[in-house]
């Protein structure tokens, strides 16, 4: 489901698929220890087309979690769709959004 890349200061997950309800938890885990490494995380969402709140949730439980130690969330390369999603929940004013 999910690809994981390790760069220099921080790790990149490339997620595959839509983020919805059905994926959530399995990515939940999976996010989780990335989190617990201690790492900054970048997510990929260059093949998600299609967020619900389960997925939105995920992000922001996330972000919260790396801010707790520090640490940060980036989000990489969001479809137009989801941008736009982000922007109007001012999402894009808690984490970074390339």
């Amino acid at each position: 489901m999910t690809e994981i890349n390790r760069e220099q200061d921080r790790t990149i997950a490339k997620i595959d698929q839509d983020l919805v309800a059905s994926v959530v938890p399995e990515l939940k885990q999976e996010l989780q220890g990335i989190v617990d490494q201690g790492e900054d995380l970048a997510v990929d969402l260059q093949g998600v087309n299609i967020i619900d709140s389960k997925g939105i949730g995920l992000l922001i439980a996330t972000h919260n979690s790396l801010q707790e130690s520090n640490k940060s969330l980036e989000v990489l390369n969001p479809s137009e769709d989801v941008l736009n999603l982000f922007r109007s929940m001012r999402l894009d004013k808690h984490f970074s959004i390339s």
